[in-house]
């Protein structure tokens, strides 16, 4: 080897020290910035912000960089190159208000063609009664409310260190007798560094249409003129409601497993800085320690920084296991505190095959 490609390697090396060190600036000091308004309330379909996956909920959503399995259809999709096996992943939230929140997904590998994966998404709840100004405490009928998406994912390893993929999603909501619908897109890239396996990955998420509800519930009669006596007083109208914007989110983030030496323990630490169209700035912080490969433990904090946030610490734990038929089984928990609203529980299943 000769003293120019001697010193060639260790320029290569400087740079990349200096990105990496330049990019952990950025995420750490994101959320320090525009803090003035929240612009909370202002978006669409909101339940595309519902984190999915007891692994990463454990660890505070701080995941970009750490997904490595189905759930990096909705974290970072470019995840979805780390593993050799098809994989399946069921995932359910009690949510608040007596609201269920449910992802099934699919991962399969297509060795050096990328890895396909296809996400479905469910926010549910039970039946209501209607209530009007008239008959507040009900009219006895009953309408239902829901929430959906399909996703369907691609990636691919452009190198031995650098990912990319996307999600196209089809987003579906109704409420009694109207609804909406829109199409988003996400985008992720991760990228292992030769600074002791730093890992360093972002994702923009549920880029798309603006949504619109429409439907039979938005037909009324109506007066055109009030002041013209003798007209017809029941023209058919059709009420117009706003378009609104998907809640658009950048993710950075930087994680490390901290026991690399170690064949028994890892550690890893991650933290992402979060910058969504209607919220304020903030940071998630997460650790995982694995015994084996086996048992995991897991803490983290979300929203760090976030203006008014009822969210808070977790903490999750977790079995792999191998059973016959399978190559593996994950079995996950996790747990969320969401402050005067009391608590999230998660559970996860996840079957490699």
């Amino acid at each position: 080897m000769s003293i120019f490609t001697i010193l060639a390697t260790e320029n290569e090396e400087k740079k990349m020290k200096r990105f990496v060190f330049l990019l952990f600036f950025i995420t750490i000091a994101l959320p320090s910035f525009g803090q003035n308004v929240s612009k909370v309330g202002t978006t669409a379909a909101r339940f595309l912000n519902i984190d999915v996956g007891a692994r990463a909920v454990g660890m505070g959503g701080a995941y970009t960089t750490m997904a490595n399995d189905v759930s990096a259809i909705y974290w970072n999709p470019a995840g979805l190159v780390r593993f050799s096996e098809s994989q399946v992943l069921f995932n359910h939230i009690s949510w608040i208000a007596d609201i269920s929140y449910d992802f099934a997904g699919i991962a399969i590998p297509l060795q050096q063609w990328g890895t396909l994966g296809f996400g479905a998404f469910f926010l549910t709840m039970d039946e209501m009664e209607v209530t009007t100004v008239d008959q507040p405490m009900g009219t006895g009928e009953m309408f239902d409310a829901g929430s959906y998406t399909f996703s369907a994912s691609y990636a691919k390893a452009l190198t031995d260190r650098f990912s990319i993929g996307g999600n196209f999603k089809y987003i579906y909501e109704n409420i009694r007798n109207c609804s909406a619908t829109g199409i988003a897109f996400d985008i992720g890239t991760q990228y292992e560094t030769q600074f002791n396996g730093l890992m360093i990955g972002m994702s923009i998420t549920n880029y798309g249409t603006k949504m619109q509800m429409t439907g039979r519930d938005m037909q009324i009669q109506a007066d055109i003129n009030q002041r013209l006596h003798g007209n017809n007083e029941n023209i058919n109208a059709n009420l117009e409601t706003d378009q609104f914007d998907l809640p658009l989110l950048l993710r950075v983030g930087v994680g490390m497993n901290v026991l690399q030496a170690s064949e028994t323990n890892d550690l890893l630490l991650a933290v992402d800085a979060m910058h969504p169209n209607d919220d304020t700035q903030s940071l998630n912080l997460g650790a995982e320690y694995a015994f084996k490969k086996t048992f995991f433990l897991r803490a983290g904090y979300k929203s760090l920084l976030a203006r008014d946030s009822q969210i808070g610490l977790s903490m999750g734990a977790g079995f792999l296991l191998k059973i016959p038929g399978f190559s593996s089984l994950c079995i996950d928990y996790a747990y969320q505190d969401f402050g005067v609203l009391t608590n999230i529980q998660m559970f996860s299943i996840g079957l490699g095959f």
